[in-house]
């Protein structure tokens, strides 16, 4: 590209509008590649925590299922499970007259589902960061564009100087600012959509082991298609 043009000249060319657009932007491109980075390696993180989950069902009690699921921090699968274990811990060791209005199946699927909740709530932050710079870069970028046609404009009209190479580059450089708006918003476009997806089919597997907890907590054992025929996985509660 021409020293003379681009995003170099056009900052050291520009007015205090046109830096800020500029700075607005290149936050905005910071900001969101920090979001779609550090997401997509929790999301990783956690499809690795989920590729244990079927060994959990493989063992003896259920502190030793609970180990299988690695000690890494904020293993959904892990929080989860703990969740309805404590759960069903305190169900059974408070007197009756405390939980008459509430049966262990309420108490227990409550439980889960506030686990699942705050996994929720932990997976979808930050996307909304992206959300926002998907939709709003575009239109920062054509601001920075329309501010510079105008300065660009005037300038040429107080010079007297109309022909086309004074006007072309001036202009050409001003319509930089909407091609660096859309390219701010394109990753972050498809990086919120690539996250929502990863993160739909890690809550997706959240459900179904949650759902499997729920029936181990309450009757002692797995639901499976195999326990139709009678062959229910049984595992020691702690």
């Amino acid at each position: 590209m021409n020293s003379e043009f681009g995003l170099m000249h056009l900052w050291a060319q520009g007015d205090i509008v046109t830096r800020i657009v500029f700075v607005i932007l290149a936050s905005m491109s910071v900001l969101s590649w920090c979001v779609i980075i550090i997401k997509g390696l929790g999301i990783l993180r956690v499809q690795g925590q989920a590729r244990k989950v079927p060994g959990f069902w493989h063992n003896a009690d259920l502190d030793a299922a609970l180990g299988s699921l690695g000690s890494g921090a904020g293993n959904p699968f892990k929080l989860v499970a703990e969740e309805g274990r404590e759960a069903a811990a305190h169900y059974r060791a408070t007197t009756p007259q405390l939980h008459d209005s509430l049966d262990i199946n309420d108490w227990i699927r409550s439980a889960l589902n506030h686990s699942i909740d705050n996994i929720t709530a932990r997976l979808q932050s930050g996307l909304v960061i992206l959300a926002s710079v998907g939709s709003t870069a575009p239109f920062v970028g054509l601001f920075g564009t329309v501010w510079g046609i105008y300065h660009a404009l005037m300038s040429i009209g107080l010079s007297g100087q109309a022909s086309i190479d004074k006007v072309a580059g001036p202009i050409g450089e001003a319509l930089i600012m909407t091609g660096f708006g859309l390219a701010v918003a394109i990753p972050a476009v498809l990086g919120y959509n690539v996250l929502v997806r990863g993160n739909k089919a890690i809550l997706g597997r959240l459900h179904r082991f949650a759902h499997d907890l729920h029936a181990f907590y309450i009757t002692g054992a797995r639901v499976t298609a195999a326990s139709v025929e009678g062959n229910i996985i049984r595992m020691k509660k702690a």
